[in-house]
């Protein structure tokens, strides 16, 4: 028995095991996400920048655990996602869905009918900006099914 613990703190020590780590990004991860009834999975959501009369959008960190989703949906002014951590899947209806890591910048069009989340394996942050508000305003649509998640 003492052989194997001196194994496992070996291994931990020179990286050959690695422990679960909080997801590393630059913004607090925030609360359950109240509007999780339109996601498949958990996610979280911190509000960075509320709407007003002067920048009319909204800024907020999502944070999706792996294979977490929100359902089809779409944004009548559109929608800016800024990745910022773990990689994550985005998918407008009729094409193929695209892989997203750090750094990437989606630009979604007014109205078009979409997803975004984590991979199946990573957890996956990223900054969800709506602009042109008051007037963008989400439709929420049908989850996501695994078949179309894969």
């Amino acid at each position: 028995m003492k052989k194997i613990l001196i194994l496992v703190i070996a291994l931990l020590i020179s990286g050959g095991i690695t422990m679960a780590q909080e997801l590393q990004q630059p913004f607090n991860k925030g609360e359950l996400n109240p509007y999780g009834k339109y996601f498949t999975g958990t996610t979280h959501l911190f509000r960075l920048v509320a709407n007003d009369d002067v920048f009319n959008s909204s800024i907020a960190n999502v944070t999706f655990e792996k294979g977490a989703r929100t359902n089809w949906h779409k944004h009548s002014g559109g929608q800016i996602l800024l990745v910022t951590a773990g990689e994550g899947r985005y998918c407008e209806q009729g094409k193929e869905i695209q892989n997203l890591k750090k750094g990437d910048v989606v630009k979604i069009p007014p109205n078009a009918v979409h997803w975004h989340g984590a991979a199946p394996d990573s957890e996956f942050a990223h900054i969800s900006i709506e602009p042109n508000l008051p007037g963008n305003t989400t439709t929420w649509l049908e989850p996501v099914s695994d078949k179309e998640y894969r």
